[in-house]
């Protein structure tokens, strides 16, 4: 690849191998960098080659594992054609270059265009005793289903709120792992409302209601609109306490020794705001967004946005904002389009897209986190885990009138500055500013990104810029 047109590739999930796959049609050899070991993102993660235990596509991904196979099979295939690289964390991004770390070393890639399919994580909302081992978000207990092979306890409980939590629940208990209950912080009235938007998609919405069908006929407690009161332990989880949250509603306990949580996901957006993009506040997504056009142009020259890391949509939407991103590079190159099979065209891609909007919509409709669940917390509640931050302390902070903005506010209590820089603990941060100062989340501001995204060592072994030059057997020599 010339120095002129570099292009790269960070994600290798649904968003980035189809915007590999239209590149490489088009003849363009791009450079895809994957945080993960193989290919495929969270949704459609596989387990190590070396792994030591076997589980089928089916068993893996149930519905979708055709379309996981078409993506596994899709980047296999490419793979002779683009420049793969597997376990590196893009952990920076200035102009023009991307900081990356792989096996210990920081590797320093050069690009011309730059296409971002960062995916998302999910969004953590804090509860008591939410720090006790035994306690995950939704997102790593498919990490240990799919890449491990295990569950994350005898006795599980799902809680919080978002579809994630009904499929989480529907894969544990197919894998064989007890889930005593799922707990959905959202009332059903909330997702009855949100139901012609979510039929705009119908197969989808269908395979949501037999999730939640599938599981109680499988003996799983399901129950909404509840508070989480807390988890209870010493050494680890012990129990859930919960309530239904009707005013004077007693207080329940159900014995686990696990707990997943999660309220919805948000968008990883940090490498787009290192790499200077402007960004928006989106009321759907309720969190701050790059801006991008239809076809996923950011406000920077040359950088593209595709997936969940532009806003939530779901891996469907996910592969064809990957080509259409793909499609925009290529017009900006003055390259022709590929054709043939499986190629869509841009305003096609673009009509679908806006039909998955209007149930993305619904989702985040029926699954709204509680506008006022800050309140609930104890000022002994930990709120930012790398830096031991309390609700009360944040709390003293705001009351003092010492900060009415997430950026003021990081600086006098350090929230948000530790080893997650933010990617855990700022959601909660922002809620709980919001609620005390009586403003709307956009009002409040936007937690800036600093590097490194993730943590990385303090003396990673510096390489030289033109690494990217180096063929990929001969790097590690």
């Amino acid at each position: 690849m010339s120095d002129e047109r570099r292009i790269v590739i960070v994600g290798a999930g649904p968003a980035g191998v189809r915007a590999a796959e239209t590149l490489v049609a088009a003849g363009v050899k791009p450079i895809v960098i994957d945080e993960n070991a193989r290919w495929g993102g969270q949704i459609y993660r596989q387990p190590p080659a070396n792994g030591g235990f076997e589980r089928s596509k089916k068993t893996l991904y149930g519905f979708e594992a055709h379309k996981a196979e078409a993506l596994h099979s899709t980047m296999a295939a490419l793979l002779p054609h683009l420049d793969y690289r597997p376990d590196t964390l893009a952990w920076a991004c200035e102009a023009g270059r991307l900081d990356t770390l792989h096996a210990g070393r920081e590797l320093r890639v050069p690009f011309s265009h730059l296409i971002i399919a960062s995916g998302a994580t999910d969004r953590v909302l804090p509860v008591r005793g939410w720090t006790l081992p035994g306690v995950y978000t939704l997102g790593a207990a498919q990490v240990a289903l799919k890449a491990q092979g295990c569950a994350i306890g005898r006795r599980v409980v799902l809680a919080g709120t978002g579809p994630l939590l009904y499929l989480v629940a529907y894969q544990y208990v197919k894998a064989g792992a007890q889930v005593v209950a799922v707990l959905d912080t959202s009332p059903l009235s909330q997702q009855i409302a949100a139901a012609p938007k979510l039929a705009r998609l119908p197969s989808t919405f269908a395979k949501g209601l037999y999730y939640v069908g599938w599981l109680k006929t499988h003996g799983v407690r399901i129950e909404r609109n509840v508070t989480l009161v807390g988890i209870r332990g010493v050494d680890g989880v012990q129990a859930l306490e919960w309530r239904a949250s009707r005013e004077d509603s007693p207080t329940e306990t159900i014995a686990c020794d696990a707990v997943g949580v999660s309220f919805g996901l948000k968008p990883e957006t940090q490498l787009a705001d290192l790499a200077g993009c402007r960004f928006r506040f989106d009321a759907t997504n309720r969190c701050w967004l790059p801006e991008v056009d239809p076809a996923g142009r950011s406000s920077v020259r040359g950088l593209y946005l595709a997936g969940d890391g532009a806003g939530i949509a779901g891996a469907d939407a996910a592969e064809l904002a990957g080509r259409r991103a793909a499609l925009a590079l290529l017009d900006d190159l003055g390259i022709a389009h590929p054709r043939g099979p499986g190629m869509p065209d841009a305003a096609s891609i673009e009509r679908s897209l806006k039909r998955i909007a209007v149930f993305r919509e619904g989702i985040e409709m029926a699954f709204a986190p509680s506008a006022k669940c800050a309140s609930q917390w104890p000022d002994d509640m930990t709120v930012c885990r790398c830096e031991e931050v309390d609700a009360g302390t944040m709390r003293r902070c705001i009351r003092d009138g010492e900060a009415n903005e997430i950026n003021r506010l990081k600086a006098l209590t350090r929230v948000g500055m530790g080893r997650c820089q933010g990617r855990m603990c700022g959601e909660a941060a922002l809620t709980l500013l919001a609620e005390e100062t009586g403003q709307s989340l956009d009002a409040v501001g936007r937690l800036r990104s600093q590097p490194p995204v993730k943590p990385i060592p303090l003396a990673p072994e510096m390489v030289a810029d033109d690494i990217a030059d180096i063929p990929v057997e001969a790097r590690d020599e």
